[in-house]
């Protein structure tokens, strides 16, 4: 005899089976894998189901916060584009040939840097030896040809020298003429202290010699007694050096001398 509870679970087994879906719309059961290894549905009897551990999806956050660049790090300092730069670099090297030019331009002007003394060795040695000859020449007198001093100062004297040379020889040559001597000038040593275009500056260092006779003769009564004769003329020798600087200028080919310094002497 059956009782209401009875009924009632017939009731509800009954709307169960109206209410199960059909074949073709039913979704398929989930398996279960039998210890030997074959699927039988999850609701089949008689078989332990082992189920297959699921599978762990990695979060989409994670995937998602891999790919997206880190924000809150420092960003790095932008740098300059490469045509500022090099604009830059080309006012700054503008401005420095200018300055550069100009000091340039400014050391060619003084006289100093104009000097080609050290640089043009050929016309140096050219007035070395012109100068040379020409001191020679010009501090040698002979009383015997005092003609040589004169022809020596109109060949080789131009401008003030000629003045600064006569009062300098005057007094030399009147006290040769009186002794009857000669006067031997040799230069030693010269060097081109200036040399600009045409005209240039020399030092030179020579050697004076003066050698006169005197002509005197002398007897003593001692050696006219003793028979002796008369005494030859002796030659007397004084040396002395000199320094001085001569600016010459150049004139037809030529390298005259155009001032004399003797340094106050």
């Amino acid at each position: 005899m059956s009782t209401t509870r009875h009924h009632i679970n017939r009731q509800r087994r009954r709307l169960a089976r109206e209410t199960r879906p059909t074949p073709s719309t039913a979704r398929p059961e989930p398996t279960e894998r039998a210890g030997t290894g074959t699927a039988r549905p999850a609701g089949a009897r008689g078989a332990t189901a082992v189920l297959e551990p699921a599978k762990t999806a990695a979060p989409a956050d994670a995937t998602t916060a891999r790919e997206k660049p880190d924000t809150t790090r420092t960003r790095p300092r932008r740098r300059p584009p490469l045509l500022v730069v090099l604009c830059a670099l080309t006012v700054l090297l503008g401005g420095f040939a200018g300055w550069a030019h100009a000091k340039a331009e400014g050391l060619r002007s003084e006289p100093a840097r104009s000097n080609t003394a050290l640089t043009d060795l050929a016309r140096t040695s050219e007035i070395k030896g012109q100068a040379t000859k020409a001191v020679d020449r010009l501090f040698s007198y002979d009383h015997a040809d005092p003609g040589a001093l004169d022809k020596a100062a109109k060949e080789l004297l131009t401008g003030k020298a000629v003045d600064q040379h006569r009062e300098l020889l005057a007094d030399v040559r009147e006290r040769a003429d009186a002794q009857k001597a000669v006067i031997t000038t040799t230069v030693t040593e010269s060097a081109v202290e200036r040399l600009d275009g045409d005209r240039a500056r020399v030092l030179v260092y020579a050697d004076q010699s003066s050698v006169a006779t005197g002509g005197k003769k002398r007897a003593t009564d001692e050696k006219s007694k003793a028979g002796a004769g008369e005494q030859d003329a002796r030659d007397e020798g004084v040396y002395a050096a000199a320094m001085l600087a001569v600016d010459v200028v150049h004139r037809d080919g030529r390298w005259l001398v155009a001032a004399l310094d003797t340094f106050g002497r």
